[in-house]
């Protein structure tokens, strides 16, 4: 018994969409295939032609990527909305044409170009989740006959296997991209971070931390010995973002060091380095760049920038700007310098990228040069790296929109402990949630583990506020002066007061056991510390409480960039 014709065709329909749809599936390098699978499509539709157009990355316009018939196409562009093509992207349905030479919608300019007569024609979007990315069409039936709406709503069928091959090879075409990318940004950021220096102790006087906005960073700083025992620095910013600002600032990077490994004067080097950046190509790009050299013991400092933010010198509590003397390098041939000589006695020396006062507050507001000093002077009581970690620390916790890179030039201890925290503040219970805020930042900032950190917060605040309730007590007012120093691996936890004094053999721990509800502070104490101690003021106007923990170099980082 033989199948009736419209079950026959479409059992025919039917499998043919399974066939297309397994031979669409198997490759995602759809240039051949796609070839290949609206050939079939012509042939299944009974067409004297086919062509496969898609949408360009603007959504403007379409063009014809794959054509088959006695007519080449390809590379035919149609404006979104114009013609059938154009039409069916646009309105994401089908359009049927059965009559071309008296239907508007069919633009015949190609046909007087070719000679070929469009006589029926179809049009299926080739649809997808986001909106048709092109359009699938066919041109006049073999038999002579006009499309019927049966072959309009086969074509739709037929175009969704299509689309969906077509939008996973581009998301796989994506992800190799992104994958290509990431690898180029990761070899760019091991190539940045190793050309920044590492930091050296014993006294040395430089110290520097970059904290990149992105993947990789447009900033660079650098530190190298002279022949004659001077240090000379650079810190500079590249214009722009990605890749390519990162390829000139390894560049610059190393040009800067070679023209400055001379002991070049300031003012010099930066014309030296100018002049060969303005005899290539930069792309429109330009470099802000801070040069000079101190000596070992952080005396005198000579300075000369091309269009980087002021140096600032900040001096008990005193700040002194040192305004950059020339436009940025890389822009114009023969421009000149200025260079400052600076005393570095008693004072600290800070050279920044614009990163610094383009931080972002919490209304969204820059800080600029006035909310950098501030953040000087909030740190200026800790030693350089704590110093520059705690700073560093605040910054990211504002917003961020560039890439940020400070250089602190001091004269450096080599010996003596090493200030982590510095505050002294009133003796009141609510002040004690900030003190918990910043020592838990300055134990951060120290590299200190945070299982460990939390203890000796808690430990501390127990202390302060012992000294709140039983030292002061609610008769009487004063402040508490809380420092914090590292020394050999030991952190030395140091609490002053001038309240009344206190008789050290009261302050003692308790066994747990025995402790009521509000007198464990000093069990805590006990276990955390390894030891602490209570005593009267050398003044004698108050009480000491001294705090020690030994913090293994497991519990600690010694890494100082951001």
């Amino acid at each position: 018994m033989s199948m009736p014709v419209a079950v026959a065709s479409e059992a025919r329909a039917l499998a043919f969409l399974a066939d297309l749809s397994e031979t669409l599936a198997v490759s995602l390098d759809l240039r051949q295939t796609l070839s290949e699978a609206v050939t079939r499509i012509a042939d299944f539709m009974d067409a004297e032609a086919a062509s496969l157009f898609l949408l360009e990355e603007d959504g403007d316009m379409l063009e014809c990527r794959v054509c088959v018939g006695p007519i080449d196409i390809t590379g035919l562009r149609i404006p979104l909305g114009q013609g059938v093509v154009g039409r069916a992207v646009a309105e994401n349905r089908n359009q049927v044409v059965a009559d071309a030479l008296s239907d508007a919608r069919v633009d015949r300019s190609n046909d007087v170009d070719t000679g070929f007569v469009t006589r029926s024609l179809l049009c299926a979007p080739l649809a997808t989740a986001k909106g048709p990315i092109g359009a699938l069409e066919v041109v006049n039936k073999r038999t002579g006959g006009a499309f019927s709406a049966d072959d309009a709503e086969i074509l739709r069928l037929v175009a969704a296997p299509t689309s969906l091959a077509i939008n996973n090879a581009r998301m796989a075409h994506e992800l190799v991209q992104q994958a290509r990318m990431r690898r180029e940004f990761d070899l760019a950021r091991r190539m940045q971070k190793s050309l920044l220096p590492k930091r050296r102790r014993d006294g040395f006087p430089l110290i520097g931390m970059n904290l990149p906005a992105h993947e990789i960073s447009g900033d660079f700083y650098d530190y190298f010995d002279l022949a004659d025992g001077r240090i000379g620095f650079f810190i500079g910013d590249v214009s722009g973002k990605g890749l390519d600002a990162a390829l000139l600032m390894v560049r610059v990077a190393s040009l800067l060091r070679w023209v400055g490994k001379d002991g070049t004067p300031p003012s010099e080097w930066l014309q030296k380095v100018n002049e060969e950046l303005c005899q290539g190509s930069l792309d429109g790009r330009f470099v802000c760049a801070l040069v000079g050299h101190c000596d070992r013991n952080a005396q005198q400092v000579e300075i000369a920038a091309a269009g980087f933010p002021p140096a600032l010198l900040y001096r008990r509590g005193e700040f002194t700007e040192f305004l950059s003397g020339g436009a940025p390098l890389g822009i114009l041939a023969g421009e000149t310098f200025d260079g400052h000589r600076i005393d570095l006695t008693d004072a600290s020396l800070y050279c920044y990228s614009d990163g610094v006062t383009d931080v972002r507050d919490a209304q969204r507001r820059t800080i600029g040069s006035e909310g950098v000093r501030e953040l000087i002077s909030r740190h200026a009581g800790a030693s350089a790296e704590p110093r520059l970690r705690g700073m560093f620390s605040e910054l990211k916790h504002l917003r961020l929109v560039d890439d940020t890179t400070l250089l602190l030039i001091e004269r450096m201890q080599s010996h003596g402990p090493e200030v982590l925290l510095k505050r002294r503040f009133p003796a009141r219970p609510e002040q004690m949630r900030g003190i918990r805020s910043l020592l838990r930042t300055a134990l951060d900032d120290a590299g200190v583990e945070a299982a460990i950190r939390d203890k000796l917060v808690l430990a501390v605040d127990e202390a302060c506020c012992n000294v709140i309730r039983h030292a002061y007590g609610p008769e009487c007012s004063g402040d508490i002066d809380l420092r914090v120093t590292r020394d050999a691996g030991k952190l030395e936890f140091r609490l002053l007061d001038t309240a009344p004094v206190v008789d050290p053999q009261c302050v003692r721990a308790k066994p747990l056991g025995e402790c009521r509800s509000g007198g464990l502070g000093i069990a805590l104490i006990d276990t955390v510390m390894d030891d602490w101690a209570m005593q009267q003021r050398p003044d004698g106007r108050g009480n000491c409480m001294v705090m020690h923990k030994k913090v293994s170099a497991n519990q600690a980082s010694g890494e100082d960039q951001a």
